[in-house]
């Protein structure tokens, strides 16, 4: 399958950071993370979803977390110095990321935001992160996800 460069892989190329390209179907409208590992053969704990929200200061965030979990608002407002954190209307992603839901990259927004990666990313030797366009996910060093998006790691999920 020919794939266009994103503009996370642009980056990462730039970079010189490696990763490999996991492409899947995605006619059949299941574009969920859990579906997403599913179809990639990748264990649900590898594979993270990029999810943005708004503080009280109207600060935009980006969290990164396992694909199977939800994010915990408390802890992330905690993690993120915010009295208080919600989640942007899908329809405003595009306006605040550059990207779409499903294909939300962490890498390559059109700003950098403040990003917190799940704690659990510490214990992983790679990660599996959208590549910026449904149907195409990167999988690289965990460490160097943290690295290019000045990631800090934290509790972010419910219990």
């Amino acid at each position: 399958m020919k794939v266009n460069k994103t503009n996370a892989m642009r980056i990462l190329d730039k970079k010189k950071i490696a990763y490999e390209l996991l492409t899947y179907e995605n006619k059949d409208g299941k574009i969920d993370g859990l579906s997403v590992a599913g179809k990639i053969g990748k264990v649900p704990t590898s594979v993270f979803k990029t999810l943005v929200a708004q503080g009280t200061s109207k600060g935009i965030y980006v969290f990164i977390i396992p694909v199977a979990e939800e994010l915990d608002l408390k802890k992330a407002a905690k993690a993120a110095g915010e009295k208080k954190i919600e989640m942007i209307a899908v329809k405003d992603i595009q306006k605040w990321t550059g990207y779409i839901r499903g294909g939300c990259s962490p890498v390559g927004m059109k700003k950098a935001y403040p990003t917190f990666i799940h704690e659990s990313a510490s214990a992983l030797e790679t990660i599996v992160v959208s590549a910026g366009k449904i149907g195409i996910q990167l999988e690289l060093k965990a460490s160097e996800l943290l690295l290019i998006t000045g990631a800090k790691l934290a509790p972010l999920i419910k219990e």
